[in-house]
């Protein structure tokens, strides 16, 4: 018997147990919600973080409470009830229910779809030595291989692929980085940029094989063959398949809600065409006012920040517009890259800071054909990233923001 039939009241139903999910709940009574809220989430464990999964969790000691997004019983203490271990199957707008896999159906007065992403499946299928990285458990089977094995093969050479390369060098294991693009991470933060990031490896020890895809993998974990695009062969115990994430959507087939590389929404978060119901995280794909453009992003912040723009636009009279700074972070090796707005997107960058010392202390910011700045990043350096968000948020040009950055003292190593 589904719950609606169970003369339960409606409510909020928030699809999706991670970051976003729980931090929509989490604003909703801090907007003054008084209705029922339920969050269903697919995995059995309480809502925990995925951030550490890559670096702290994954190369431990750090006990899995430390995860916890939310416990059950802060939980129960705010009003909020969590339905774990089952997946949403499908949603029907015109009843406003959603429906779980065990047969239930939970009604809703709105809907807040989070389901978020999954890891890219691997395309190469050997009989065993194949980990993705998206999960508690994901992370937890890694760090296992990791303590048995030393030869790591990690395909994919983005900011997971740096940061597993990153905790496993640190855990005395040989790491290789595989990637068919010549400077991967230039597609967040630049080719300048992308190409100081790409020697960190080889500063630690790590070898890399850039502009070189891996064409298969075959044997068996502690006996693995990657074959790489132009013949070359790696011995590997492991190997990590870091190439992208994929919406976890499938389960609204049919809905009417509009699916094109994620759920489509309006600026407001609320998903085109079907009343009462939002998206946030990395599911949504929503328009920004400022690009003017249809935008999903992947990262913590944006969940955070979208769940609490949904909250205020179920319980506010008025809706507000949805339309951030961007914001990521990456740990890797010795440094802490901080990326605020657009910087792919420049015509031209400068660089402020010590770039001598090792580790860096720089910033670089990125502008546009008429000197406004598009976005910055920053190596080992918050102030100077505090200073870049104001900066970007303000539409401040680049001689402006060069001149604020030139100002600050740059941090002294140690």
């Amino acid at each position: 018997m589904g719950d609606r039939k169970g003369h339960q009241p409606a409510g909020t139903v928030i699809v999706g147990a991670s970051v976003a999910g729980v931090r929509a709940a989490q604003a909703l009574r801090m907007e003054g919600y008084e209705g029922r809220i339920v969050v269903i989430g697919d995995e059995p464990d309480p809502p925990y973080d995925k951030p550490p999964l890559s670096k702290q969790y994954l190369s431990g000691p750090m006990d899995a409470d430390g995860l916890l997004l939310i416990s059950s019983d802060k939980a129960a203490r705010d009003g909020i009830e969590l339905r774990l271990g089952v997946p949403a199957a499908g949603l029907d707008p015109d009843t406003r229910e959603v429906s779980l896999a065990d047969g239930t159906t939970i009604g809703y007065d709105h809907c807040v779809i989070a389901t978020g992403a999954s890891a890219r499946p691997s395309p190469w299928r050997p009989r065993s030595g194949i980990h993705l990285l998206r999960t508690r458990r994901d992370s937890e089977v890694l760090a296992r291989a990791l303590s048995r094995h030393r030869r790591v093969a990690v395909i994919g050479g983005g900011f997971i692929g740096a940061e597993v390369a990153s905790t496993a060098a640190a855990k005395g294991c040989d790491v290789v980085v595989i990637d068919p693009l010549p400077n991967p991470l230039a597609r967040s933060v630049g080719e300048e940029l992308g190409r100081r990031l790409a020697g960190l490896h080889a500063r630690h020890g790590v070898a890399t094989r850039f502009g070189l895809g891996a064409e298969a993998v075959s044997g068996v974990e502690g006996d693995l063959t990657v074959t790489l695009t132009d013949g070359q062969t790696i011995g590997a115990d492991v190997a990590v398949v870091g190439i992208g994430a994929v919406c976890n959507d499938g389960w609204l087939a049919g809905s009417g809600v509009p699916l094109d590389d994620g759920v489509v929404c309006d600026e407001f978060c609320r998903v085109r065409g079907v009343p009462s119901v939002f998206a946030c995280g990395d599911v949504a794909r929503w328009f920004h006012p400022r690009h003017q453009d249809l935008v999903r992003v992947e990262h913590w912040t944006n969940a955070v920040e979208q769940a609490a723009c949904v909250a205020h636009n179920i319980v506010a009279g008025r809706p507000r517009a949805y339309e951030p700074v961007e914001y990521v972070w990456s740990d890797q090796y010795d440094i802490r890259l901080q990326v605020v707005g657009r910087p792919w997107n420049a015509a031209c960058s400068e660089t402020v800071g010590d770039t001598s010392s090792v580790p860096e202390r720089m910033a670089v910011l990125y502008g546009d054909e008429a000197g406004v700045m598009t976005g910055a990043a920053t190596l080992n350096w918050p102030r100077a990233l505090v200073e870049c968000r104001r900066l970007f948020g303000g539409g401040a040009r680049m001689d402006v923001a060069r001149q604020v950055l030139g100002a600050l003292r740059v941090p002294a190593l140690g």
